[in-house]
C-alpha cells in the first residue's frame, strides 16, 4: 500500500487530486499538506491534513518520516498571472520548494510527481502541434520556474536514480474548485458567469487558442503516469498532455447551445494576453499516448454539458 504526501493540496488541482487518491488508496494513506491551515471541509474530513511550508525542507522531511511516505505529489506553486505580480515568491516556491522536495525524496527514497505546464513554452516554441522535445524560452516567471523544475527532475533521475515523473498540464477546468490566478482561468469563470449572469467579460481576445483539459482527465493523467510501468517510459518528466484546444469564441458558442442568450464582451488583460500569446495553440501529446496510454475522456462538448449541469445545480441551491 502506498503512503502518499501531497503538497499544496488546497489548490485547484490538489484539492480534487487528494480526494481521488484517498478513494483509491484509503484516506489514512494519503496525507494532505498546505501552507494554509485547513481544518474543515472534505480535505480535513477524509484523511490526515498537515500544515507545511515547502520552502522549509525540515518540515517536509518531518512529514515524510512521520507517515513513512514513499510517493510525493508536489503541487505547491504560484500561478502565472499572480507570479508576475510577485516573481520572487514564484521562484521561491516554484524552484526552491521543488529542490527541497527532491532532496527529501532522495534521502528517503520517495517517488516524485511534478506538474509542469504549457507555461514552460515561449514565443519561439512551435505553437501548433508543439513537440514533446522542443525549444523552451518562456516569458513569465511561472514559466521559468516550470522549465527549471523539469530540468531539476531530470537531473535527479539521471544523477541519483530518483523516480521522478511529470506532465505539462494545459489549462485545467473544474466545476468544484475555483482557479487561483492563472492565465487560463477565464475558461472556468465563463461557465460560472454564464449560469449566474448569462454574460461574461473575457480577459483574452478572440482568436487566442490554448490547450485545455477537464479536471477528471487531469487527475487521471497524474495518477496513471505514477502507476505506469517505468520500463515503458522513454521520457520521464514533462509529458505533453491535452484534451482540447479552443479560443474564447468557440467556448462561448458551445455555451450558447445550452444558454442561447449568453453574451460575451472583451476587456483584454495585457499581462494575461502577453503570457497567452507565448503559449501553444495545440500540443502534440503522442509521447504520453504511446508510453503510458494517455487518453482523455472529455472534449469541449461533453465537458460543457457537465460543467453547466453541476454549476447550475449549485446555483439553484444558492451555494455559488
Amino acid at each position: 500500500m502506498k503512503n502518499i504526501l501531497l503538497t499544496g493540496c488546497g489548490g485547484q488541482i490538489g484539492s480534487e487530486l487528494t480526494l481521488e487518491l484517498r478513494k483509491r488508496y484509503g484516506g489514512s494513506n494519503v496525507i494532505g499538506s498546505d501552507k494554509r491551515i485547513i481544518t474543515t471541509g472534505p480535505l480535513a474530513e477524509t484523511g490526515p491534513m498537515e500544515t507545511m511550508d515547502v520552502t522549509n525542507a525540515a518540515e517536509i522531511d518531518a512529514l515524510v518520516k512521520k507517515y513513512h511516505i514513499d510517493t510525493i505529489y508536489h503541487l505547491a506553486a504560484v500561478l502565472s498571472a499572480v507570479g508576475e505580480k510577485n516573481p520572487g515568491l514564484a521562484w521561491n516556491i516554484g524552484v526552491n520548494g521543488l529542490y527541497n522536495v527532491l532532496e527529501v525524496a532522495r534521502e528517503n527514497g520517495c517517488a516524485v510527481f511534478f506538474p509542469s505546464s504549457i507555461g514552460a513554452f515561449g514565443p519561439t516554441t512551435p505553437l501548433d502541434f508543439t513537440p514533446q522535445d522542443t525549444i523552451q524560452r518562456p516569458v513569465s516567471m511561472y514559466g521559468v520556474t516550470k522549465v527549471t523544475g523539469e530540468l531539476l527532475c531530470d537531473y535527479y533521475h539521471t544523477r541519483y536514480g530518483l523516480d521522478t515523473r511529470g506532465v505539462r498540464f494545459p489549462g485545467i477546468i473544474s466545476n468544484d474548485t475555483l482557479p487561483g490566478g492563472g492565465t487560463t482561468d477565464y475558461a472556468v469563470e465563463i461557465y460560472y458567469e454564464a449560469i449566474k449572469k448569462k454574460k461574461f467579460t473575457c480577459p483574452l481576445p478572440a482568436g487566442t487558442f490554448l490547450d485545455m483539459m477537464y479536471m477528471p482527465d487531469a487527475i487521471d493523467a497524474a495518477i496513471n503516469l505514477m502507476e505506469a510501468d517505468p520500463k515503458k517510459l522513454k521520457h520521464r518528466n514533462s509529458f505533453n498532455v491535452t484534451a482540447m484546444s479552443f479560443d474564447p469564441e468557440i467556448i462561448a458558442a458551445e455555451i450558447r447551445k445550452h444558454i442561447p442568450d449568453f453574451q460575451m464582451s472583451y476587456n483584454p488583460d495585457p499581462v494575461k494576453v502577453c503570457i497567452a500569446n507565448s503559449w501553444p495553440n495545440k500540443m502534440d501529446d503522442s509521447c504520453a499516448r504511446a508510453e503510458w496510454g494517455w487518453n482523455p475522456k472529455y472534449n469541449l462538448s461533453s465537458m460543457t454539458v457537465d460543467m453547466l449541469k453541476v454549476i447550475g445545480e449549485k446555483h439553484a441551491k444558492g451555494i455559488l
